[in-house]
């Protein structure tokens, strides 16, 4: 075989171990990106700005989620491939091997089970924007978006400090991140048609400075 034969054989080897989502995750992806700056401010404008609901009746079990997504992976598996890199599984789609660099903080694990996925938009606080009203399977949809800035695998402390705050109560302490923060949360929240309150709005919009 001549030289271009087997720089082409080697390329087409190559391009396959890539493309074999069952064994290797992507490196270093991210939700799909949500509208830049400008865009997500025109956005900002049009929600309605209303004091949070009530809690009364909230539930995680009302947001069903990490769903089975096939090929044996639920939500969270997915999202641990395609947010990971170098990403190995076993046959039923938990990590055996990668790192992840959480963009909350800039750490970068090596174990799976440092890695919490996190809901932009907190569940609880989608509740109380408006979620109390919708459907199951819509609640569904919304805890297992894949196609929004919704979900992101984060540091597990640092999504638990985060809890179900909006922007006004607390902000990645990566601050380099503000502005992706801002765009993704302003993104979910007119996708899904949720309210925000007045400090809510005023944070996000001092986040959106930063961009």
């Amino acid at each position: 075989m001549n030289r271009t034969g087997i720089i082409a054989t080697a390329v087409t080897l190559t391009t396959l171990t890539l493309l074999s989502p069952a064994t290797t995750g992507t490196a270093a992806a991210a939700p799909p990106p949500p509208p830049e700056a400008e865009t997500a401010a025109r956005h900002l404008a049009t929600l309605t700005v209303r004091a949070e609901g009530s809690g009364d009746g909230y539930n995680r079990d009302k947001f069903p989620h990490w769903s089975d997504q096939g090929a044996s992976c639920n939500t969270r598996e997915v999202v641990l491939k395609r947010d990971g890199a170098g990403v190995k599984t076993g046959s039923n789609c938990s990590p055996t091997s990668g790192s992840w660099t959480s963009p909350y903080d800039g750490a970068t694990w090596t174990k799976a089970s440092d890695i919490d996925i996190d809901h932009m938009v907190p569940l609880a606080e989608a509740w109380r924007s408006g979620a109390s009203s919708w459907s199951t399977a819509r609640r569904r949809t919304f805890a297992n978006d894949l196609t929004s800035a919704q979900l992101w695998a984060v540091t597990d402390n640092v999504n638990q400090a985060k809890g179900d705050k909006d922007p006004a109560e607390w902000t990645p302490p990566r601050a380099s991140f503000h502005c992706m923060y801002a765009r993704s949360w302003i993104d979910v929240k007119y996708r899904y048609g949720l309210t925000v309150d007045s400090a809510e709005k005023s944070a996000l919009s001092r986040l959106l400075g930063t961009c």
